[in-house]
């Protein structure tokens, strides 16, 4: 009798939370920026049921149903969940590589990571592509993200890099390819393992064999290649092997692309039958470094603790203890101004951008480093703020596969949702503190 009175009360819960989640929601009154690049929609109304997005439309011309729970987004921009395109959710700010390397691995899969995800999830970041950690923590954390377990960003896991030889003390998070063979076989495994997308660097230092290998196996298992573009003949070598996205600008203090680069890069935006060439540049860690080198009060921001001990923020912190001494950022002062010229010559050459940040590395945490990149891009590079939206909400999600079921607020949709108090158009920094964050129908903030 008390186990039948138990599974009663088990059940009983579980129905009400069932029904609390798919309760209908209403968000009413916001300017609505859907995704898709055309002028906001003013009044908006959009109906949310379960996880999916009912209908979209604006007040007067859509019924909302009377058992609706009504939001108000009146003087708010609502638009779609951001996307992140290049997060580390293994490391969190930390200035030293090695020492965190050696000392957190046994934390990556039960605190580290999901503390990221989560940290991305509350500054409007529902969707995020994790490129290099274990194989193992990836698909873990992931997963349990995706089945409610955990609150967090949805992600698109890598696991392991794939290069030429691993970092030493780096092996399980970064895979070494010694031959066209090992390089099938690694990815592979990947693809077995369940991976999303392939991360491969350091292509320069293998050979032309290995590296078709890798790209070839890559797509033959539907899977994206993303290659990282900070050295002349990384880029080269991934144009002619066709992968599918590049990562950084690059090209350390080089002033810009090279020539033959250049016209490599123009000949592929001009195949419209291969679609867009996408690239992530990664710029605001770079640029934003010397003003958080002199004010490293924004440091003490502790929206970056979420999910972490105590023990581990304070070891952030010591880390941090002296910003301008970070080997990490001694180049950047010559590197600095080169990236608005390499930004213009990837949008002047038809590249379509994606909004990514690097996320993770020496002082940038993923509770702010999505907003960051976004203001640089508008603020400092002048990229129309619609065309960085997009970069962040649109674009992400067609590259990812999943324009079907994200990326716009689109009847049928998930409810991936955001809303911030103003005009993001005008000022995109208001996107540094996100007021309602909503993730496949339900309100976390």
């Amino acid at each position: 009798m008390h186990k039948q009175a138990l599974t009663i009360i088990i059940c009983l819960f579980t129905l009400i939370i069932s029904s609390q989640e798919n309760k209908i929601k209403a968000l009413v009154g916001g300017t609505l920026i859907d995704g898709f690049g055309s002028d906001p929609i003013k009044n908006s109304v959009i109906i949310i049921e379960g996880q999916k997005i009912k209908n979209v439309g604006t007040k007067g011309n859509i019924t909302i149903p009377a058992n609706a729970e009504i939001i108000s987004t009146e003087g708010m921009t609502v638009l779609p969940g951001l996307w992140d395109m290049h997060v580390h959710t293994m490391i969190n700010g930390h200035a030293d590589y090695a020492y965190w390397d050696k000392t957190y691995p046994p934390l990556f899969g039960d605190v580290i990571m999901p503390s990221s995800a989560h940290q991305l999830l509350m500054a409007g970041v529902t969707s995020a592509r994790d490129l290099g950690a274990p194989l193992k923590e990836s698909i873990a954390v992931r997963d349990a993200i995706n089945n409610g377990e955990i609150p967090g960003a949805t992600l698109y896991v890598s696991g392991p890099f794939i290069q030429h030889k691993p970092y030493p003390g780096t092996e399980d998070f970064r895979w070494g390819v010694d031959s066209p063979e090992d390089g099938r076989k690694k990815i592979r495994k990947l693809a077995d393992a369940g991976v999303d997308v392939i991360k491969l660097i350091d292509q320069d230092q293998m050979t032309m064999e290995e590296l078709r290998a890798v790209v070839d196996e890559a797509h033959k298992n539907n899977l994206k290649v993303v290659a990282h573009g900070h050295r002349p003949e990384e880029i080269r070598r991934g144009l002619e092997v066709n992968v599918d996205c590049f990562e950084h600008t690059g090209l350390s203090s080089a002033p810009k692309y090279p020539d033959d680069i250049m016209e490599m890069i123009k000949e592929r935006t001009a195949q419209m039958n291969m679609g867009p060439l996408f690239w992530c540049p990664t710029v605001e860690g770079l640029y934003n470094y010397e003003y958080v080198r002199d004010n490293p009060e924004k440091l003490d921001n502790d929206s970056w603790h979420l999910g972490l001990p105590d023990s581990i923020v304070t070891d952030i912190k010591r880390s941090l203890a002296h910003p301008d001494r970070l080997p990490y950022y001694q180049l950047t002062p010559s590197r600095k101004p080169t990236l608005k010229t390499k930004i213009n010559q990837l949008l002047d050459a038809g590249v379509v951008l994606l909004v990514g940040t690097d996320s993770g590395i020496p002082t940038k945490f993923h509770s702010q480093s999505t907003w960051n990149e976004l203001d640089v891009w508008v603020n400092e590079f002048g990229i129309d703020p619609m065309y960085a939206i997009r970069s962040a909400t649109y674009w992400p999600a067609l590259w990812m596969g999943v324009a079907d079921e994200v990326g716009t607020i689109t009847p049928g949709k998930y409810a991936d949702i955001i809303a911030v108090n103003g005009d993001v158009l005008r000022y995109i920094s208001l996107l540094q503190d996100v007021d309602m964050v909503i993730k496949r129908g339900k309100r976390y903030k």
